[in-house]
């Protein structure tokens, strides 16, 4: 992380400056559901529970307020997003009545949504398709009068291009727009964004801080606490295998082997760093439509002890990942703003604590959560 940005804020008469958030895929659960859950915990109709940021360590950080945060975005999709809460509200996702309470919330961010991209047939080259979306973001900006805008890509999971592919994948396209309009970028996703050499010496040459990539917000998290147990009890782990079992658009998505192989990647990568060896055993995901925005993940770890005792733990998480997934967006945009507001440039290392393939850093939460703390004092003291 470097500190050699510069960072410029708006005339604002005094009033607090407002930040942006741009989400790619504006119109999916996550997004939904964060732009809820945002206007909820403003208006005071629900505790920020799942928000790092909203604890005691990161008081006086200058993070910007949650009221402060104005939504807009990129998608594909056409279904706006009250009737698309309503669709949450039906799945368990969101609480009965929270949907008609922030529908002016919604609505607005809704209207701050623009078409995606490139579409079936779409004649648009990867630089047009670059300039149209830069131009929404700095649109977006000027219209808002933010100081700031924040891209966080929430979409599908794209397979992993191949080494010789001619053109950008869309996941990458969105990033370089995101640093071609002075935006700080956030991969939520395991699709490749930024990282292309290309698009990483840019970002960097432009001096804008960016973090990702894959937020862990359950298996894989597990995996990052229960690993390092195994190393500091001297534990051998002999195989560790996992089942997925989700719905929705990412259980639809993950379908797809290449983009299952690109989620996986991530998984494994806490695994090998933590232990020191790639164990036996691979991650199945499976798609269920039938669970809409709900997983069931189970591990499975034969581990052995004392004198070649051979045991085994067996997990099992459950949650709603749109539930899960929304405060961790928000603490990242907020945190990735403040970066921007310090002039902090390049990868966040000390956001890996929400990611599963992070750019760098340690890989078990416990040191992860240490590193996101100092980057608290960080910024406490900066201001």
């Amino acid at each position: 992380m470097n500190h050699d940005g510069n960072a410029s804020e708006p005339q604002t008469g005094g009033r607090t400056a407002r930040t942006g958030v741009w989400f790619v895929g504006a119109r999916g659960s996550v997004a939904t559901t964060a732009v809820a859950g945002c206007a909820a915990v403003t208006a005071r109709l629900r505790p920020p529970t799942g928000m790092v940021t909203e604890t005691a360590p990161f008081d006086n950080t200058g993070l910007p307020p949650l009221s402060s945060l104005v939504f807009g975005g990129h998608d594909t999709a056409h279904c706006p997003l009250p009737k698309r809460a309503e669709h949450l509200t039906d799945g368990g996702v969101l609480p009965h009545g929270l949907g008609p309470a922030v529908r002016a919330e919604l609505q607005a961010a809704d209207e701050e949504i623009r078409l995606g991209g490139p579409l079936p047939g779409d004649a648009r080259s990867d630089e047009e398709l670059i300039v149209d979306f830069a131009a929404d973001l700095t649109s977006f900006r000027m219209r808002n009068a933010l100081a700031r805008v924040v891209v966080v890509n929430l979409s599908s999971t794209e397979p992993l291009p191949a080494p010789d592919a001619v053109r950008l994948p869309p996941s990458s396209l969105y990033a370089a727009a995101a640093v071609r309009a002075g935006c700080p970028y956030v991969n939520f996703t395991p699709s490749t964004g930024l990282r292309t050499p290309a698009l990483t010496d840019a970002a960097a040459a432009a001096a804008l801080p960016h973090a990702g990539r894959d937020g862990k917000t359950g298996q894989t998290l597990l995996r990052a606490v229960l690993a390092p147990m195994f190393v500091q009890r001297a534990l051998e782990v002999r195989a560790w295998s996992g089942t997925n079992l989700l719905g929705g658009g990412d259980g639809a998505a993950l379908a797809d082997p290449g983009a299952a192989a690109a989620k996986n990647a991530g998984k494994e990568r806490v695994l090998t760093e933590t232990l020191g060896h790639t164990p036996q055993g691979e991650v199945h995901i499976d798609d269920v439509p039938v669970l809409g925005d709900w997983k069931t993940a189970w591990d499975h770890i034969a581990f052995e002890g004392f004198l070649g005792s051979r045991m085994i733990l067996q997990t099992i998480w459950q949650g709603c990942d749109s539930a899960l997934a929304a405060p961790l967006v928000l603490d990242l945009a907020r945190l990735v703003a403040r970066a921007h507001e310090a002039g902090l440039s390049g990868p966040l290392t000390e956001l890996g604590f929400y990611f599963k393939d992070p750019d760098g850093g340690p890989s078990g939460l416990s040191e992860q959560f240490t590193a996101l703390l100092s980057f608290a004092d960080g910024l406490r003291e900066s201001r």
